[in-house]
């Protein structure tokens, strides 16, 4: 079967797979982050082993900084980039590194010291090469099918962080009172996470790509142009032919230059940087360790992490009811800089407030932060042919993990002058 098959290209009156789709959609996305999210969530367990490095903040930092790099390296050839392999080296490194960190700290008898320290710093490194493999390949290849799919993805990334926490609350209780049960519970943790990096795996090279509704938006997209389609298609019985457009209109195929795409979607892309901005100042730095003292304990920092996943997964189905789904650019940009009112906010609340305020402004950050990503990730591409939604969902993307890093960085200045420094 070739991509110019009129019956696959044209718009058929029912496009099976959808809510298939929709769950594989949901379960990629959380082994999106799922490692990284492990990596937040046993926070408390690299705070036991490294007291004085600031594992939360620097582990972090790290991240960042390969994530972005990466990011950049794959928008700029984006156009040429096979996505099917970028998704499954993304998702196979997620994989290897979880299991390193398991295999690292087996080997180790879970000993602190900074050689060991150095050695999850490297492992963090690579969750940050495969975030950007992954985020910035599914965004790109979602961006131009349905938008339930990048918001059952954006789902699935936001559903990481609460099952993580899930999990992470229900190991830290079960291992509570056994003899080194913090190090059992993050160490079932980590196993539970290498399976769903693996499932993620199998699941995006065998099941995804021969869903019908997906051969039919990858042949479309194909039809309009797109070169990183191939792969996928061919996976999924598709063949693709090196003269199939000779005779096709020059002007149809063209499409925007990455530059051009940036200008007219400057707002969105400026909102998802802001977002993020506003967000990784706070979370998780912030959370354990400028939050103080209270009756939870040890608990405290987890049950904060805790609530705002949860309340991000909450919001990021919020959209789905169209009726309160803000479309509006001027209004997704007056709600992005309203955010910042969080930051004298947390600082009071810190300094003065007693931890139900603090669990109640982390609610409300986490349903900021879902509601509007999904917004703008599901409106921002609309209009544009298959080829551009990929290089803008790429676009997006990067911009998106400019302000994961700026945040990082940022949140380094709620403790200058904190003895702890």
């Amino acid at each position: 079967m070739t991509i110019d098959d009129s019956s696959i290209i044209s718009t058929p009156t029912r496009l099976e797979g959808k809510y298939s789709g929709m769950v594989v959609c949901w379960i990629l996305g959380l082994g999106s982050l799922v490692s990284w999210n492990s990596m937040l969530t046993i926070g408390d367990y690299y705070y036991q082993l490294f007291p004085k490095y600031h594992p939360s903040r620097v582990l972090t930092l790290v991240y960042q900084p390969f994530a972005l790099a990466t990011m950049v390296i794959l928008v700029y050839n984006e156009a040429s980039i096979n996505t099917r392999k970028r998704n499954l080296t993304g998702f196979t490194l997620f994989f290897l590194s979880t299991f390193a960190l398991l295999v690292l700290d087996l080997a180790t008898s879970g000993a602190g010291g900074l050689g060991n320290y150095i050695g999850i710093c490297a492992i963090v490194a690579a969750f940050g090469v495969a975030d950007a493999f992954v985020e910035g390949g599914m965004v790109g290849d979602l961006s131009f099918m349905c938008p339930e799919f990048i918001q059952s993805y954006l789902a699935g990334l936001a559903a990481s962080g609460a099952l993580t926490s899930a999990l992470r609350l229900v190991t830290k209780a079960a291992f509570e009172r056994a003899s080194n049960g913090l190090r059992k519970g993050v160490m079932l943790f980590l196993a539970i996470s290498t399976f769903f990096e693996f499932l993620c795996i199998l699941l995006y090279a065998f099941v995804f790509p021969k869903l019908p509704i997906v051969k039919y938006y990858r042949t479309k997209a194909a039809a309009e142009g797109s070169k990183t389609v191939a792969a996928d298609l061919a996976a999924a019985g598709i063949q693709t032919e090196a003269t199939e457009r000779a005779d096709t209109n020059a002007k149809q195929l063209e499409r925007l230059s990455n530059k051009r795409l940036f200008f007219q979607n400057i707002d969105y892309l400026l909102d998802l940087f802001l977002i993020y901005v506003l967000t990784l100042s706070i979370f998780p730095g912030f959370l354990y360790e400028n939050t103080g003292s209270h009756k939870l304990g040890s608990w405290y920092a987890l049950v904060l992490i805790a609530v705002y996943n949860m309340f991000d997964l909450i919001a990021r189905y919020i959209p789905l009811i169209e009726k309160i789904k803000l479309k509006s650019r001027n209004g997704l940009m007056i709600a992005t800089l309203s955010r910042f009112l969080f930051i004298p906010c947390f600082y009071f609340t810190a300094k003065y407030g007693d931890q139900g305020w603090m669990i109640v402004l982390v609610s409300v950050l986490g349903l900021t932060n879902g509601y509007l990503t999904v917004c703008v990730l599901t409106v921002a591409p609309q209009g544009y042919k298959g080829p551009e939604q990929n290089a803008l969902g790429n676009l997006l993307v990067l911009c998106l993990l400019a302000g994961l890093f700026s945040g990082v960085a940022l949140d380094w200045l709620w403790i200058i002058g904190n003895d702890k420094f």
